[in-house]
This record gives structure tokens, sequence and C-alpha cells, in this order.
């Protein structure tokens, strides 16, 4: 299929959105996870359904017992509607979260499911259905290195104020 230059701007508009998601939540970072979503939006993410901004305040809370987490998108379909200001999607989740007081990984797969609209030049979620595929827990061992010297899970945590990149310190 052939996309005009329109449709791909927005299709790469619509990816930051789900990009922006992912990092507000790995960073706790409720502002940038609230970017992703219109302030009328919903989510269902089982646990909660309803305000997709209040869904963000509960994930600020609900991910302190994990010294890091990251949610790593795959797979994103998107469909654009002929009317140039909605669309669907569908992105591939696997969420690695590392528990705070102990040596445990949870893993947590699954899907978004999206509705997407257009105000102005600004694209966001009106709407996500989240879907459980499975999740797992296992005991960790540190790898045989010494990671010391590197920043740990909780470095950019939160994020407020902390800029993109390395900056400072």
């Amino acid at each position: 299929m052939a996309y005009t230059l329109q449709q791909l701007s927005d299709m790469e508009d619509i990816r930051q959105v789900a990009n922006r998601y992912s990092h507000g939540v790995d960073r706790l970072d409720p502002d940038w996870m609230k970017s992703a979503y219109w302030p009328d939006a919903t989510d269902d993410h089982g646990i909660f359904v309803g305000n997709a901004h209040e869904f963000v305040d509960l994930c600020m809370v609900s991910h302190l017992p994990w010294r890091s987490t990251s949610h790593c998108i795959f797979n994103h379909s998107i469909e654009l509607d002929d009317d140039g200001i909605h669309g669907t999607g569908e992105v591939y989740n696997v969420t690695y979260l590392f528990k705070d007081d102990s040596q445990v990984l949870d893993t947590w797969v699954g899907r978004y499911l999206d509705e997407y609209e257009k105000r102005g030049d600004e694209w966001r979620i009106i709407r996500r259905v989240c879907v459980h595929e499975g999740t797992n827990t296992s005991d960790v061992a540190r790898m045989a290195i010494d990671s010391s010297g590197f920043r740990q899970g909780a470095f950019d945590r939160p994020s407020l104020g902390r800029p993109i990149g390395p900056g400072s310190e």
C-alpha cells in the first residue's frame, strides 16, 4: 500500500505516543505518561477501567514495588481512518519488572488495543484496552560481572526535570 507523506507522518506521531506511554510508566513520570492520552481518554487495564489520567495516577503508586521496569513495545500495527483524525492500533508488549526488595523478576506479556484521535496537529490515545497474554515470576541471580560501576535501574526515577539522555547527575 502506498502512503501519503501526511499518513506516514501521522503513523510516526502515533508510534511516539506509544513511546511516551512506555517512557512515562517506566520512569514514573506522570506528565510523560499522561501526554500519551487525551484528558477524556479511557483505559481498560483489567484492574482499572476508567479515565486514563486517573489510571496514570494509579500507576505512579502501583509501580513503586519495582526498582525498575522496562515496557518493551514491539509490533505496532496502525490503521488510519479516511477522515484523517481517527485511527486504531495494536501494540505488542513485554514488560520486565524488577522487584525492589529482592532478586525477583516479574514478566508481563500482552497487547494494547488502542483508538487514536488527532486534535489539531497532535495524536493521542482516546481509548485503550490492555490484553493480558501471560505472566511469569522468577528468581534472578546477578550475572558474574562487576556491575557496580553501572547506573542502576532506579537511577532515573522519578524523572521530573531530568532530560532524556545522559544529562546532568
